[in-house]
């Protein structure tokens, strides 16, 4: 086998093993109904948004793949590209959490007005810019100040 053969081979296989890896690290997740999940961590979006600005990395080893209950107020409601996210105001106003919504949420979420307080529940992801959680319900759409 020559030099090129033997690169070709490496390159293909490198490939394959990216692509394994992809695929059973993102596409193959089980789905998590997030109604009969525990919630793990109770806060405000502007909490969670002002620790992720403090100290990333900290925020990170402490909300992020846990369940987390959110109570914010409505910055910005989304329908784009067939996904229902929900922006609630952060600790600042260059920050939100972005709450990508189930799908079954979209008629709870079309109701929806900005200025409303309400509660959400997902998964915390991270942190770019914004607090992302990911696969979100809403549980209370009715707070009183």
């Amino acid at each position: 086998m020559d030099t090129k053969n033997k690169i070709l081979t490496f390159l293909f296989c490198l490939l394959l093993v990216a692509g394994l890896y992809f695929y059973f690290g993102f596409y193959n997740r089980t789905y998590v109904d997030i109604d009969t999940v525990a919630t793990e961590i109770k806060m405000s979006s502007g909490e969670l948004t002002s620790k992720y600005i403090l100290n990333e990395e900290s925020a990170n080893s402490i909300y992020r793949g846990k369940v987390i209950e959110i109570e914010g107020i409505v910055k910005e409601i989304s329908f784009l590209n067939n996904r229902n996210t929900v922006l609630l105001h952060g600790d600042d106003k260059y920050s939100s959490v972005i709450c990508d919504m189930q799908p079954d949420q979209i008629e709870e979420v079309k109701k929806l007005i900005p200025g409303q307080k309400i509660q959400i529940k997902g998964i915390c992801k991270g942190f770019l810019k914004d607090a992302i959680l990911l696969n979100c319900m809403l549980i209370n759409t009715q707070i009183n100040e």
